[in-house]
């Protein structure tokens, strides 16, 4: 059983940083990737960053250079770093994990959310102007 608990989100002015992390529990955290979508109100859940268990990431292009992704394996947590927010980064963001199955891993990380067997529930982000 995995299960996956993002850390409180907040509500931030424009310009600020943020950082939210997410815990994963189980024993197949070290085996695999680790990914954070988005969801704003309205609109479908996107994909914001994944980082590989080999420590390779991938970010939405938009998103490169203000977010940054890494992993602590000796915690069980991934953490995304949020810089220079801004008002449409307002959404609800998930944690989610790629667990290999049958010890077969991906080339590379995967950016699409039906790759992704488990799911946190979730933590709010909200940017005013």
């Amino acid at each position: 059983q995995v299960m996956l608990e993002e850390s409180e989100g907040g509500r931030v002015q424009a310009g600020d940083s943020l950082r939210i992390s997410c815990l994963v529990s189980g024993r197949t955290f070290s085996q695999s990737d680790i990914a954070w979508f988005r969801q704003a109100p309205g609109k479908e859940r996107e994909f914001v960053a994944v980082i590989a268990r080999n420590g390779k990431t991938r970010y939405e292009e938009s998103l490169e250079g203000r977010f940054t992704i890494s992993r602590d394996n000796a915690k069980n947590t991934v953490s995304l770093q949020m810089n220079s927010l801004q008002p449409e980064d307002t959404a609800l963001y998930f944690c989610a994990a790629d667990v290999p199955q049958g010890g077969i891993h991906r080339l590379m990380p995967s950016r699409t959310r039906a790759d992704f067997d488990y799911w946190g529930q979730g933590t709010q982000v909200t940017v005013s102007s």
